[in-house]
C-alpha cells in the first residue's frame, strides 16, 4: 500500500474545511468512480464542504480482486487494508461492494454508496454539495450533524 498526501504550503492551510465531510472514492484512474470496492487499485479521499472541496490523499493497493469481484485466494486481508484506509471518512462511493465488505465499511462508521455507472469524481462531489446546500437526505443530515458536533467539541 502506498499513500500520497497533499503537502500544505503554510500552517493556515493545514486546517480542515469548515463543515466538510471526508469522502472516499474507489477508482482506477484517480479521476472517476470506476471501480468495485474490492478491486479498486486506488482510493482517493477529498474533504467536501457545501461550497468547496479539496484533495486530501490517494491510497494505492498492490493486491486487489478482479473487477468482476473474483478474489485471489492468497490469505491476505485486502478488504481490511481498504477499510483501514477509509477510516475517518463519512462516505465511500464505488460501483459495487460485496456484502461482507459493506458490513466492514459500515462497522468503520463509513456510509457506502453505490453508483449505477462510471462518473467523474468532480461530478459526484458537485451532487454531494447540492445535497449539502439544499435539503440533505436523512442519512446525510446525520453525518453533517456528527461533523458539526465534533467541530464544536474541538473548540
Amino acid at each position: 500500500m502506498r499513500r500520497l498526501h497533499l503537502i500544505e504550503s503554510s500552517p493556515e492551510e493545514v486546517g480542515e474545511l469548515a463543515g466538510a465531510l471526508k469522502i472516499a472514492f474507489c477508482t482506477q484512474d484517480l479521476r472517476r468512480v470506476d471501480s468495485h470496492f474490492g478491486s479498486a487499485p486506488s482510493i482517493v479521499i477529498y474533504e467536501v464542504s457545501p461550497n468547496d472541496s479539496r484533495f486530501v490523499e490517494a491510497v494505492q493497493f498492490d493486491t486487489v480482486s478482479a473487477q468482476n469481484g473474483t478474489h485471489i485466494e492468497d490469505g491476505d486481508d485486502r478488504i481490511g487494508a481498504k477499510v483501514g484506509a477509509i477510516t475517518g471518512c463519512a462516505m465511500l462511493f464505488s460501483l459495487a461492494i460485496g456484502g461482507v465488505a459493506a458490513a466492514r465499511v459500515v462497522n468503520a462508521k463509513v456510509y457506502p454508496l453505490k453508483l449505477p455507472k462510471v462518473e467523474a469524481i468532480s461530478e459526484v462531489i458537485g451532487r454531494v454539495q447540492v445535497m449539502m446546500n439544499g435539503t440533505p437526505p436523512p442519512w446525510m443530515r446525520k453525518l453533517l450533524s456528527k461533523e458539526q458536533s465534533l467541530a464544536f467539541a474541538d473548540e
